[in-house]
């Protein structure tokens, strides 16, 4: 046995192992959390099956679930990326976890990059757990699988800006309600379920640059019609990602 067999080596584990270490336990955290299934899993695919089967909404020519299904994949991407990881930080800022953790060797913006990864992973799941029920509605879609990973990552990092800003500048119970709120708003007037043309031609022009809508949207041009890549939709995306992004980069506080 060599004399230096039990000497302590202090020091923080590598930059991406310690990111790799939090990314799971985000991870993890997200997929034991009862209410945060319930808005991630439960009640997209709810309204996938609900409204695919009962002709209650207008979705105009073909099968229900081909309008149906871009919008309920961009929804699945807003209560994860902004409801549930907004309310999700709130909290942990209201309780001083996020203090702690920013006192810890993991660098604060590389805690941020894990809880981005994490919702990345809830994403994956939710996409494939969706797309299996469309696929067993007898949905059948088309068009550039490139369009939609890009259409699906920047309407990510739109609604991930917008929640931890909300996260970082409001406290934890106005974050609970606001996200709640907002979440609902959107559902109903974000063309995820109702098209936007049954809306006034003046309400179309002012829903028609919210994230929500420009993600569904995208979405459905490429999976329903076949488009290749929906240019105005990634710009109005790219557009609130970097409002959004920046803003919580200058305004979040920590405590």
């Amino acid at each position: 046995m060599s004399a230096g067999t039990y000497t302590p080596r202090p020091g923080a584990a590598p930059l991406p192992r310690m990111i790799a270490a939090q990314t799971a336990l985000e991870t993890r955290m997200l997929l034991r959390n009862g209410e945060q299934l319930l808005l991630t899993v439960v009640i997209p695919a709810l309204l996938l099956v609900l409204f695919s089967a009962v002709d209650v909404v207008d979705t105009g020519a073909g099968e229900p679930v081909d309008f149906l299904a871009p919008g309920v994949l961009a929804l699945a991407v807003l209560s994860t990326a902004f409801t549930g990881q907004a309310i999700a930080t709130g909290f942990e800022r209201r309780y001083g976890v996020l203090k702690r953790l920013g006192a810890s060797p993991l660098p604060r913006w590389a805690l941020m990059t894990a809880k981005t990864f994490a919702v990345l992973v809830t994403e994956v799941l939710q996409i494939v757990l969706l797309t299996v029920i469309a696929f067993a509605l007898g949905w059948s879609p088309q068009g550039n699988p490139f369009a939609v990973l890009l259409l699906l990552v920047l309407g990510t990092a739109a609604f991930s800006g917008l929640g931890l800003l909300m996260a970082g500048t409001l406290k934890a119970e106005a974050t609970l309600a606001a996200a709640n709120l907002v979440f609902l708003l959107l559902l109903v007037g974000g063309g995820v379920i109702v098209p936007l043309e049954k809306f006034p031609d003046a309400a179309q022009s002012v829903l028609g640059l919210l994230p929500i809508a420009a993600l569904s949207d995208g979405l459905r041009d490429v999976l329903q019609h076949g488009a290749s890549t929906p240019w105005g939709d990634l710009g109005i995306l790219a557009g609130w990602a970097a409002a959004g992004l920046g803003a919580a980069a200058r305004f979040f506080r920590w405590e």
